[in-house]
């Protein structure tokens, strides 16, 4: 069974509209990302606390921390980043989260090999601290930074060697980083360490993000490779169909219900179900 889950300040900045959104859609789960206009790894204790009641209230749970922790230059201060990545953690672990997702930091353009050993050190230090805590870290494959590319996200898996880096696929951002076809050019190359799913697709031409399936990112065919492998985890809506920035999106709580209903639609064809 498969589990639907989103972010969901791509709904509204308010969290009782993001759960009355995910509700009628029939999520039980959310990916933390921001609410109030703050970023998760920003908000008190006190905000965290509110949120933890709030979703209790509601009997929603959070699939996970959409951190953005690697989501700095690799010349960035990185001893000053840990310090929110111990945040990250806390609010995982505050509200029960399973996963954070992280980033491979942005790299120069061009210069990816040049920086490779950095970007492991640091995903390395990130990686054992996170099996110390019981959590595990989903890699996104986020433009302009070192894993934005098949073949890199391969590398640091691989090369990490945790049980506690995972990756997160999402066709979208690889569609927006030249790779046409994302399902044929990683999709069995990444098959083993893909544990979790960004449901966001666009189109080759320029970008744009549009529902799911009426991209290029493959989604269908991804689905169904899912389906036939035996994968059993989430699949994260974040459409990103008003608003597409660098570290946030937004869609509203109406385009967000459209690109869910599409996205369903594509289960219902692959006789997929969900909760």
């Amino acid at each position: 069974m498969w589990t639907l889950t989103g972010f969901a300040d791509e709904i509204s900045p308010e969290l009782q509209e993001q759960l009355d959104t995910l509700e009628s859609e029939g999520l039980r789960h959310l990916e933390f990302r921001a609410v109030w206009g703050k970023n998760v790894l920003d908000l008190s204790d006190e905000e965290v606390d509110r949120v933890a009641k709030g979703l209790g209230q509601r009997g929603v749970m959070v699939s996970s921390v959409g951190s953005p922790i690697g989501k700095i230059g690799i010349n960035d201060d990185f001893d000053e980043h840990l310090k929110r990545f111990e945040r990250a953690l806390w609010c995982a672990k505050r509200l029960d989260a399973p996963y954070i997702r992280i980033f491979s930091f942005f790299v120069p353009k061009g210069e990816a090999r040049s920086y490779r050993d950095e970007v492991l050190r640091r995903l390395r230090s990130l990686a054992e601290r996170a099996e110390k805590e019981g959590i595990i870290l989903l890699h996104e494959n986020e433009k302009e930074i070192y894993g934005d590319v098949p073949e890199r996200c391969l590398d640091i898996v691989e090369s990490v060697g945790s049980p506690n880096l995972r990756l997160v696929w999402d066709p979208a951002n690889f569609v927006q980083v030249g790779i046409k076809t994302p399902y044929d050019a990683g999709y069995e190359m990444l098959r083993p360490y893909i544990e979790y799913i960004h449901v966001k697709d666009a189109l080759f031409e320029n970008g744009q993000n549009v529902p799911a399936g009426e991209g290029d990112g493959q989604i269908p065919e991804t689905v169904a490779a899912l389906r036939d492998s035996g994968f059993d985890g989430f699949f994260s809506m974040e459409p990103h169909l008003q608003v597409a920035e660098r570290f946030s999106g937004f869609s509203g709580p109406e385009l967000f219900k459209k690109a869910t209903q599409a996205f369903k639609a594509i289960l219902k064809d692959a006789g997929v179900e969900w909760v």
